[in-house]
């Protein structure tokens, strides 16, 4: 994940101020060298972070914090309250138009990922809005980007307008609208060309689609991976078409994140959402304050609860509750469990966002053994129907068959076994707290 290098030299760098008693001014100027360094590591613009570090270290030894009762604890709200403001304060919200659809240009160069974040798009606007979007294929120079745009149209079960790449981009995006407001459609998403570089042919073309369709919003789809170079990039393509949003792509994957930490404030533009794997659900809202909260080891709960809610089945989380309570959960509910904490997304990631994770022993190298995960299925399919609901009477010999039908060993499945008895011993524990609180007006999450 993006983040984790600058995340863990400004989580020990916080972690020494954070409980001093008393902090004095050269402290703070410690602190404020090892952010520095921390930021232009993480490969952040020189420019950002000089103002950054000036900003925080002007607030840190003020009168508010320095007369405060707990000025290292100051400090470091201080810290997440700059950090927050420099990726742009709160989340930016979508535009919606007057007068439907609303038009969304997506631009960017080539290989940044634009026709599959056109895509992902699309589906967060369906899901996430209850929106219909129309995708327009308008890249009529690459070869494979309409055929890619109508592969994900089908995959997504949503209309894609082309016409071949004969007809001008221009024409093209004029068509796509009309189209949309014959068929009641809510979103234009068009997917328009790219360049290896910015060139003046591309921007002519652009600037030409942007005063035909009058777009509410103009993207500019940007790869996290591109370090200062996408800072450029979204600086030439702000000052020729006046964008009004970026969306990170590939943030998942082996970038410093500072990208994301000076685009918004080289250009002024808000980062709206960020890409976070392949898959097509893999696009979120951007939101500055939980960024800052995991970036400083705060973990994200929001977030957390958020994807719990679009892939756990309430109707089924209800059922759950009830037999954890009664003891009467089986092999077949922990793998249906299981299977929703995995579409979720990656274990690891998951964790990280519990609060006070980082504080954890060795959870910054962790990697869950997805490996692992995959024995426990296979554990669990290799037993009976009345295995699965009665545990106990899987004896030694049943043990055995166990073992060599889901390939594994006997003493792993002894483990399981062991592990989930104690598991509902648990279960049941936390599901009669919950009980009781809510019987005094407090609820916990996802109870």
């Amino acid at each position: 994940m993006a983040f984790e290098g600058l995340a863990d030299r400004l989580q020990n760098t916080i972690q020494k101020i954070r409980g001093k008693g008393k902090v004095n001014e050269a402290d703070v100027k410690e602190m404020m060298r090892e952010v520095r360094l921390a930021l232009l590591e993480a490969d952040v613009n020189f420019k950002v972070v000089k103002e950054f570090v000036k900003k925080v270290g002007e607030r840190a030894v003020g009168q508010e914090v320095m007369k405060s009762l707990t000025p290292g604890q100051q400090i470091v709200k201080v810290v997440k309250e700059e950090l927050t403001l420099l990726m742009g304060g709160e989340q930016s919200q979508i535009a919606v138009s007057k007068r439907p659809p609303t038009v969304i240009m997506m631009v960017g160069l080539q290989g940044a990922g634009k026709t599959t974040t056109t895509g992902k798009l699309a589906n967060v606007l369906r899901k996430k809005y209850n929106r219909k979007p129309l995708l327009v294929a308008a890249d009529i120079y690459r070869p494979a980007a309409i055929k890619q745009l109508e592969t994900l149209g089908k995959q997504l079960d949503m209309p894609v307008f082309s016409l071949g790449d004969q007809v001008s981009p221009v024409e093209i995006a004029r068509q796509a609208i009309e189209k949309a407001k014959e068929d009641h459609l809510d979103y234009v998403l068009i997917d328009t060309a790219g360049r290896l570089h910015v060139d003046e042919a591309l921007m002519d073309e652009l600037k030409q689609i942007k005063e035909l369709s009058k777009p509410d919003e103009i993207f500019l789809v940007v790869d996290a991976m591109t370090g200062q170079d996408a800072v450029n990039v979204a600086q030439s393509f702000n000052d020729q078409l006046e964008i009004s949003g970026v969306v990170l792509t590939k943030l998942d994957g082996d970038t410093r994140g500072g990208a994301a930490l000076s685009i918004r404030a080289v250009t002024e533009k808000p980062i709206k959402f960020v890409g976070l794997g392949e898959k097509l659900d893999a696009l979120e809202p951007f939101h500055p304050e939980r960024m800052a909260s995991r970036i400083l080891g705060m973990g994200d709960v929001l977030t957390l609860i958020e994807k719990a809610q679009a892939n756990v089945d309430e109707e089924k989380a209800k059922e759950l509750e009830q037999k954890m309570r009664t003891m009467s959960f089986t092999f077949d509910d922990f793998l249906e469990q299981l299977g929703q904490v995995r579409s979720m997304g990656p274990l690891d990631d998951i964790i990280k966002m519990l609060p006070g994770a980082n504080k954890m022993k060795g959870l910054n190298n962790l990697k869950v053994d997805e490996k692992q995960i995959s024995h426990v299925e296979a554990i669990i399919k290799s037993m009976t129907k009345h295995e699965k609901s009665h545990p106990e009477t899987i004896n030694a010999s049943r043990r055995k068959r166990i073992a060599k039908g889901s390939g594994t060993t006997v003493p792993e499945v002894n483990r399981l076994l062991k592990q989930f008895e104690e598991m509902k011993k648990m279960m049941k524990q936390m599901s009669n707290m919950g009980q009781k609180g809510k019987k005094k007006g407090f609820k916990f999450p996802f109870m």
